[in-house]
This record gives structure tokens, C-alpha cells and sequence, in this order.
């Protein structure tokens, strides 16, 4: 079956009842759901997702209710984690300097320079080492039309990337659509610009049928594709379940109100999407960890919950509002752990060391067999659920699709930079 087709019946549901959910939500009569795991408040609301295509995981944390219980999900000033207790958590050694971080995502964001530039202000980070933004095929002439919930994912995307590796160049590569075709189109092109080191996607789709002959998109000798495993528990979606990419699901990270970067606690995110895929074999470097015959997702988690969620400014009116967003999903952990590879590569192109790659001839799955044999720089998570089904969707000691191989912690760049 055509992937694009399939995404358009198997997600009929949920865009119609998003469609269904943004009029309630501009009339007030959506009440947003308090996150698992999340200490008491007004809860979280789903992004609408634009039909005929994949979704982008991305949830908001709400900030209050108006007087008719609209959800008030903007602020004048930054809510959530900010760059510096992120940084300070993560304690990188890289900064991603000589690397540039490829972001793909669906659709125009008009203002993203401008917005990038408010946010780096903000918290006083330098701008990018490189900026630019093409179509899909790579044209600066013109560019898609504008969506606002997708624009909201790219300044999450955009943003927070650069928060984690600020001296990476940024290249993003805005698909027409938010079609299968599109997508892998923007892919392709960012796997042909030899800068680029690291591809960044956050979004997905129910698995089809037919989906391994799309693997080979992100078969990169000389690149990682970095993919959100999903917003809804089990089954995680695709392409985080291609054996050639790196899943990121979703935890609930409580750090320090200070910029020490101190965990105080961590647990498997409700939403966090993961499971055995249903089309792709298990990967060599699940062998020792996984005893399904299929891929596991995801491979690795990063905060996900919106009630811990990160501070993003988006411009683009999203239901009426605009300003400083505090953002959560899976979507937020697919472009940090590109940061994370970012800062890992600048470190061992400074060893000598070829960059971290999915797919070689001389080192299969490499950047998988680093990530898996990492001896530091990862925090195993062991408690939380995804759903109702059993030890699958429970995180547990070791490796578990809900959490994969754990959370970054200090160090994990270096521990990538000694892999082989």
C-alpha cells in the first residue's frame, strides 16, 4: 500500500477528532488532561495536527484557564526549562562547533530567523554558526505554505537544538507537505549536503505494510537520522522503528530549580511511544538486550513530559496565541539528542574518529553499537508505564521499550567520542 495512503486512513481518527478538539478549544469547551506523573494543575493539550499526512508529537503545558476555561497556553515570558539547566544537566563537553544539525519538518515557518533570534537573546546564546532554511529539494525561492502547528514544532526543533549544541550550524529543510513522499524528499536532500552530520525529525506514523522500503532513506554512511518515537505508548510509530535510526522516547525529568543540572527524580513519560515493531527484524546491536524477533523502540529517552517541558518562542499565532510556549512529546527529545550527536562528533573529528553514522561498511550500525555499549553518559530508567499492556509497557532495570537504553547524563558525549 502507498505509505501516504496509509497514513491518511490509519490517522483519519485522530485528525478528525484534533479538528474536532482545536474548535473546542477556541470555544472553550476542551478541558486539557493533567500529564501522569505531572504534580497537580492545568494540565496539557495536544497540538492539532493538519490532516492528510504524519503528526508531530508535540504537546503544551497549560499555563491557566480563563474565566470560560480556555486553556491559556502562551505566556509573556519563558516557562519550563531553559537552555542553562539543560546544558548544566547534560554537562556537554562539545559544543557542536564544525557540525551542522539538518532539522526536517513539514510545511513554513515565516519567522523562524527572527524567532531563533529572540529566543538565543533571551538566554544569552550566541547565534548559530550557520543559518539557513530551504524547501525540500533545497530552493530559497519559495516555500510552503504556513501551518501553525507545524511552525510551532520547527521553533521547538530549531531552538532547542541549538540550545544544546550552539556552535552547530542549523540547516532546516522545510518538506511541502506533510506527506510521507515530502518528508523523505527533505531527507534526501539533507543527506546530500556534506556539512551536514546529523538529521533531526520529529514526527511519525502508524507502521504500514511496505515500510521497509523507505529504510533506506536513512541508510547513511556519513549521517544519523535522529527520530521521536511517538506521543502514544505502545506501538511506537515510523520511521522510529526503521532499524537505521535512533528512536528517542519520552520521561518525566525533574531537575533542580537551579542551573546545577541535579536530578531529582526520572520516570517513564505515560505517553512516551515504544514497543516491538511489527515490519522491521531486530537489529545486531539488540541482540544482547531485546528477545523479540523485531526492532525495539525506542532506543533512547529525553524528557517528554509538558508539565517538565521546555521554554520555546514561537510568533505564529496557534489558536489565537502567541509569545513563549512551554512545549513537551517526544518531539522535544528528537532534536536534543541531535545536539547530543552534534557535540559527540565535534569531539571526535577532533580524535580523528569518523562521525557517528548509521549504516558503514566497515562499522555496521555505528552509531547504534556506541550508543548500546556506552559503559557511561546514560541513565538506566526503571520506573513508569506507557499503557495498559503488560511488561512491555513498563519500564524496567536494563533495556525496555518505553525508555530504551535510558536518559543522557553528564558525559555522554564524551562516551560517544571513545566508541569506536
Amino acid at each position: 500500500m502507498n505509505p501516504d495512503a496509509r497514513v491518511r486512513t490509519g490517522w483519519a481518527w485522530l485528525l478528525a477528532s484534533a479538528l474536532t478538539a482545536s474548535a473546542a478549544l477556541a470555544s472553550g469547551a476542551i478541558a486539557p488532561v493533567a500529564p501522569a506523573g505531572a504534580a497537580a494543575g492545568p494540565g496539557d493539550v495536544d497540538v492539532v495536527q493538519r490532516a492528510g499526512g504524519v503528526v508531530h508529537p508535540l504537546s503544551l503545558e497549560v499555563q491557566a484557564l480563563d474565566a470560560n476555561g480556555v486553556p491559556l497556553l502562551s505566556t509573556g515570558s519563558p516557562t519550563g526549562y531553559t537552555p542553562a539547566q539543560i546544558r548544566a544537566y547534560l554537562g556537554l563537553t562539545g559544543t557542536g562547533a564544525g557540525q551542522t544539525i539538518a532539522i526536517v519538518v513539514a510545511y513554513n515557518h515565516p519567522n523562524i530567523a527572527a524567532d531563533l533570534a529572540t529566543f538565543d537573546t533571551t538566554f544569552g546564546l550566541p547565534a548559530p554558526a550557520s543559518f539557513k532554511k530551504v524547501g525540500q529539494s533545497g530552493s530559497t525561492a519559495t516555500f510552503p505554505a504556513t501551518d501553525a502547528g507545524w511552525a510551532l514544532e520547527t521553533s521547538l526543533d530549531v531552538e532547542w537544538a541549538h540550545a544544546i549544541a550552539p556552535g552547530a550550524g542549523i540547516l532546516l529543510v522545510e518538506a511541502t507537505s506533510s506527506s510521507f513522499s515530502n518528508l523523505d524528499t527533505a531527507i534526501a536532500y539533507a543527506a546530500k549536503q556534506s556539512a551536514v552530520t546529523v538529521i533531526s525529525n520529529s514526527w511519525g506514523a502508524t507502521e504500514f505494510s511496505g515500510e521497509t522500503t523507505l529504510d533506506s532513506y536513512c541508510k547513511q554512511s556519513a549521517k544519523l537520522c535522529v527520530f521521536s518515537s511517538g506521543d502514544n505508548g505502545n506501538p511506537a510509530t515510523y520511521p522510529s522503528t526503521s532499524p537505521y535510526v535512533l528512536s528517542v522516547g519520552g520521561t518525566t525529568l525533574q531537575l533542580s530549580s537551579d542551573n546545577s543540572g541535579t536530578v531529582l527524580g526520572e520516570t517513564a513519560w505515560s505517553g512516551s511511544g515504544g514497543g516491538s515493531s511489527l515490519y522491521e527484524t531486530k537489529p545486531a546491536y539488540q541482540n544482547a538486550v531485546n528477545t523479540s524477533t523485531k526492532r525495539g523502540a525506542p532506543d533512547v529517552s529525553f524528557d517528554g513530559n509538558p508539565a517538565t517541558g521546555f521554554a520555546v518562542y514561537d510568533s505564529v499565532p496557534y489558536a489565537g496565541q502567541s509569545g513563549w510556549f512551554q512545549m513537551g512529546g517526544t518531539s522535544a527529545g528528537a532534536p536534543q539528542w541531535s545536539g547530543i550527536v552534534a557535540a559527540a562528533n565535534q569531539l571526535r573529528k577532533a580524535a580523528g574518529k569518523t562521525v557517528l553514522a548509521a549504516y558503514t561498511s566497515s562499522r555496521v550500525f555505528q552509531a547504534h553499537t556506541a550508543i548500546y555499549g556506552a559503559a557511561s553518559g546514560l541513565s538506566d530508567v526503571t520506573t513508569g508505564t506507557n499503557g495498559a499492556c503488560g511488561s512491555i509497557c513498563t519500564a524496567a532495570p536494563g533495556y525496555d521499550f518505553v525508555t530504551g537504553r535510558g536518559s543522557p547524563r553528564r558525559g555522554i558525549d564524551i562516551a560517544l567520542k571513545n566508541a569506536a
